[in-house]
């Protein structure tokens, strides 16, 4: 077998698992309001000190979609507010993929113990595909993801506590696996969310507020467009509005769960029309920059990861599932979540992607804006912290 990938030449980085990471946020805000005690298997207080988040009454945690630490940087003439109260980047984690960084944001636990491995990740019990954004082919979500809701510790210690977002998000499968716990409250546009959450911050406790207009923009026309532009100029300006409401006491932290690059024009391999890629290859998970390969029993492993490097040179870093856990790539893993992890883990490089026609639908392998890999685009968030 091939030695593992020089991630330096790639350009690729690993997340700061229980570092300055972005499941260090919520633990990091439930400090801030004194009930840091609710957290398990990490320092909540430590994580408050690391991101430089002051004690408050009240805590507003918005998370943006799809808007990354170097995305923000280039577009920052679109986003006064932001440039103005932005207090440093963090690490989302691996795959830097909204399902997985949800589950870290949530929880405070990397994807090696929340089970939530990628946008798709191989169901053991059914050997099917499982979307762990709709949760369709998910198990039920208590089983597929086991680590506790911080929002649920803290709402059952007493502590005031509000999500917002859209309606049909409030018993979702993913909500119910990473984020249940406390008051939600469906609000579809985000001037909506913002009144809420200023009212929500004249008590004491924690409110949190999704958004994600900006990764959908990105998705569809690029985070280079002029729709993505927009989108952050809206956010921009809504979230000034929230600044500006809050009570004295009242603290607001924003950040984002990954970055974005565009692919149009990158090197692109199709997993069905590959004979290298292809060969014993039972299914792939995850999505173009961030995969799980799933070989058929009995397959050659070292094999098999000698083709995909060769294939890929240049263009990917290929682990063995033994190698990427061994790194850390995906945190502390927990028995239960091995085999959600491909016998082969990808994560392309440059703005490289790896479809597989198969199973991925047309719509899906003609975004234009993807994320999920290792490079600072798509790994380093913001963080933003604006107290009265």
């Amino acid at each position: 077998m091939t030695s593992g990938p020089d991630l330096d030449a790639l350009g690729l980085g690993l997340p700061d698992h229980g570092g300055r990471e972005l499941g260090a946020v919520l633990p990091a805000a439930l400090a801030a309001v004194g009930a840091g005690h609710v957290v398990r298997r990490r320092r909540a207080d430590q994580d408050r000190l690391r991101l430089g988040i002051p004690r408050a009454r009240h805590v507003v945690v918005v998370l943006i979609d799809g808007l990354g630490h170097y995305n923000l940087e280039e577009r920052r003439g679109h986003a006064p507010f932001l440039r103005s109260a932005e207090q440093g980047v963090i690490s989302a984690g691996y795959p830097s993929t909204t399902a997985a960084s949800l589950a870290l944001f949530g929880t405070g636990q990397p994807p090696g113990r929340t089970g939530l491995t990628g946008y798709t990740a191989r169901n053991p019990r059914t050997g099917k595909l499982a979307n762990l954004v709709s949760w369709d082919g998910a198990d039920d979500a208590l089983e597929w993801q086991r680590e506790p809701s911080l929002l649920e510790q803290a709402d059952a210690s007493g502590f005031t506590v509000t999500t917002l977002g859209k309606a049909r998000f409030a018993g979702s499968g993913l909500t119910q696996a990473v984020l249940r716990g406390g008051q939600f409250v469906g609000a579809e546009r985000l001037a909506d969310r913002i009144d809420v959450a200023s009212a929500a911050a004249a008590r004491p406790g924690v409110s949190y507020c999704y958004w994600g207009e900006i990764d959908a923009a990105g998705h569809r026309h690029g985070w280079q467009s002029d729709a993505w532009v927009h989108a952050l100029e809206d956010a921009d300006r809504e979230l000034q509005r929230l600044a500006r409401s809050l009570p004295a006491g009242a603290i607001m932290v924003v950040t984002a769960d990954h970055g974005m690059i565009d692919v149009p024009g990158a090197p692109r391999w199709d997993v069905a029309e590959d004979a290298a890629l292809r060969e014993d290859v039972e299914i792939i998970a995850g999505e173009p920059r961030a995969l799980h390969v799933h070989l058929v029993p009995g397959a050659d492993v070292g094999a098999a990861v000698a083709r995909w490097r060769e294939r890929l040179d240049g263009h990917a870093a290929v682990w063995t599932r033994d190698e990427a856990v061994a790194l850390g790539l995906f945190g502390d893993v927990a028995p239960h979540v091995l085999e959600r992890i491909g016998n082969l883990v990808v994560a392309m490089a440059g703005r490289s992607v790896v479809v597989d026609s198969r199973t991925q639908s047309e719509q899906s392998r003609s975004l234009i804006g993807m994320h999920g890999s290792l490079t600072p685009q798509e790994l380093q968030v913001p963080l933003l912290v604006v107290a009265q």
